[in-house]
């Protein structure tokens, strides 16, 4: 749930670090603009009216106001935060460099292999029913690295997001179809493993 100073906030949609057309063949620029400057955008909007709403409420000390509209905050509000790291997590086919140091040894050391853990990832988010999203993730009080999908946008519940699969069929619908299995193999073809690997040394500190 997002603490009451996030929900003041005023929050705005994020530049990509690339052009719209930049993933291609494995996202096309149709799709992408779409995803950022449409879906995007919309969980912004729905964010910033509901926490306008919130803040009214609050002033006026309306606790049933308050309620419903925790609903909408914790779904934008995810959807926000999700996207805004999945935009990180990518890069241009040109620039793909497989993950190294400490995060390779890492997932060496909890899965097996970097196979391994990708073969995880996208069995979990192939599996997943419904719309959600596919983690890699790190937990620091166990210092583990795991695979967990999450419904709708409900954001990583434990840990820190290091990396994200966008589940939504919005996500690859117009170039996919409803083939979810080949977006989510194709896709681990532009992972930015360097802000994964940032992530992670964040989370470790």
């Amino acid at each position: 749930m997002l603490s009451l100073t996030q929900v003041q906030a005023k929050h705005t949609l994020p530049d990509l670090p690339y052009d719209y057309s930049a993933l291609e063949p494995v996202i096309s620029g149709e799709i992408m603009e779409l995803h950022h400057s449409k879906h995007h955008q919309a969980y912004v909007n729905g964010l910033n009216a509901a926490s306008e709403q919130m803040e009214e409420a609050q002033s006026k000390g309306d606790v049933a106001s308050m309620t419903k509209l925790v609903k909408a905050i914790n779904f934008n509000g995810g959807g926000h935060i999700n996207h805004s790291i999945f935009w990180e997590n990518l890069c241009p086919v040109k620039d793909y460099r497989p993950p190294q140091g400490a995060l390779l040894e890492k997932i060496n050391q909890d899965f097996g292999s970097l196979e391994k853990m990708q073969a995880n990832l996208t069995a979990s988010t192939v599996g997943l029913q419904g719309s959600g999203w596919g983690w890699l993730g790190y937990d620091k009080q166990t210092d583990q690295l795991y695979v967990k999908t999450m419904a709708n946008q409900d954001p990583l519940s434990c840990g820190a997001p290091l990396f994200g699969i966008d589940a939504w069929e919005h996500a690859y619908y117009l170039q996919y179809k409803n083939v979810r299995p080949d977006y989510v193999k194709a896709i681990w073809d532009i992972v930015n493993w360097k802000d994964v690997e940032q992530r992670f040394e964040a989370a470790r500190k």
